[in-house]
């Protein structure tokens, strides 16, 4: 019964949010696999930030676990990809699964859910690098970008991504076979929409490939930090 009410309790920090941080979420990238045995714990709290207003929760499946027996079946080689440049940009040598990126810069065991909510409470509490929203008609978005406090002589990308909210797989083989697991904000595509220099507010527009929904962020170019997100409202 402790271990319940203790367990209740600690859930439910990933669910408070202020007004002031749903403004500026931070972006959390989880990096998992159907191949990965340890990785569910960290699906599971993918399924709490997805709940979160001042949290975009965004999952990655990677696909170097194929080969174990199972080919996950959301996998994309372009995620793999982000997740070997982040390890490049962070000095790291090594990449795996379960993996969480908070906001571009640092990394952490995904069901390490205490360390990731402490690193999400800092980037709540640091002050805004710039201010970004979005509005969709249709699959056409309007997106607009302002700067507060950025360096000079930097590139960021406007990054679009869409997603699946919840997506269902049965898993027969590998290390997780005979599961029945549902992912929460799958990610289904990315786009390059635009390029900021971070010195004056800007316009951009861009048409979505999908009905899915969408987010925004602003990226230092090479994956760097992300300095803004949004919503597509």
């Amino acid at each position: 019964m402790l271990r319940s009410a203790a367990a209740i309790a600690f859930l439910s920090l990933f669910l408070t949010a202020s007004a002031e941080a749903q403004e500026n979420p931070v972006v959390v990238e989880l990096f998992t696999s159907q191949g990965c045995s340890s990785c569910p714990p960290a699906d599971l709290i993918m399924h709490e930030l997805a709940k979160r207003d001042d949290v975009i929760g965004l999952a990655l499946h990677v696909d170097y676990w194929d080969y174990i027996g199972w080919k996950d079946e959301y996998a994309d080689p372009d995620h793999t990809a982000r997740q070997r440049a982040y390890a490049r940009e962070g000095g790291r040598t090594m990449i795996y699964t379960p993996q969480m990126v908070v906001n571009g810069q640092q990394d952490v065991v995904g069901a390490k859910s205490l360390e990731l909510n402490q690193l999400i409470d800092a980037h709540l509490t640091a002050p805004p690098e710039a201010e970004v929203s979005a509005t969709r008609v249709a699959n056409e978005v309007a997106v607009n970008v302002v700067p507060v406090a950025l360096p000079e002589d930097e590139t960021y990308e406007l990054r679009i991504v869409q997603y699946s909210p919840i997506r269902h797989a049965s898993i027969r083989r590998g290390e997780l076979a005979g599961h029945e697991l549902d992912y929460a904000n799958v990610v289904e595509n990315w786009q390059v929409a635009g390029h900021w220099d971070g010195q004056t507010p800007q316009n951009f527009t861009a048409t979505l490939s999908s009905d899915l929904p969408a987010v925004v962020l602003i990226q230092r170019a090479g994956h760097g930090p992300i300095v803004a997100a949004a919503r597509v409202e």
